[in-house]
């Protein structure tokens, strides 16, 4: 998780801290809070030592999580790419984040609710009934069901299954 990325800190059943994680880490740290990436749905592992002096910068070319594999293609296929603009990895990566936007990443999105909501909610009552509900796309259902836990988790675990708090 970089530090700008978006999370949300817990003590409790409560919402302490919001915002990016540069924010949320020092507050969530002095009070032993549970910080949650708003994206992923999962724990934030916090490192003091990371916290208390920034990192220094790092010299040279900054990594850019490019992952190298191997892509079989026709060789139509290859003599499109390579007449795109930017060439054939730029333009797989555009058709890559085009099609992860059409889906409006839905499944993600429940996942990572889910996995919230499991650390955060798991021995509520109608934790089961509440997953049932958002894994089957029944979005009021869910939010009825949720309707009677804590402020701060109903809050959240709504927001991130994209249903009005």
């Amino acid at each position: 998780m970089e530090q700008n990325d978006t999370c949300t800190a817990f003590l409790g059943l409560e919402i302490v801290a919001e915002g990016p994680l540069a924010q949320v880490a020092p507050v969530a740290l002095a009070k032993g809070a549970l910080v949650f990436d708003d994206r992923t749905g999962r724990v934030v592992d916090l490192d003091p030592r990371d916290w208390v002096v920034p990192p220094p910068p790092r010299r040279g070319r900054p990594k850019l999580g490019v992952v190298a594999r191997e892509v079989t293609l026709l060789k139509r296929h290859w003599d499109w790419l390579g007449s795109q603009p930017g060439g054939a990895s730029a333009t797989i990566r555009r058709l890559v984040e085009a099609a992860r936007a059409d889906e409006g990443g839905a499944a993600e999105r429940r996942d990572a609710c889910w996995r919230a909501m499991n650390a955060l909610a798991g021995d509520l009552p109608g934790f089961e009934e509440a997953s049932r509900a958002l894994y089957a796309g029944d979005l009021v259902g869910f939010a009825a069901r949720v309707d009677g836990w804590p402020e701060g988790i109903r809050g959240y675990v709504r927001r991130m299954a994209g249903v009005g708090a």
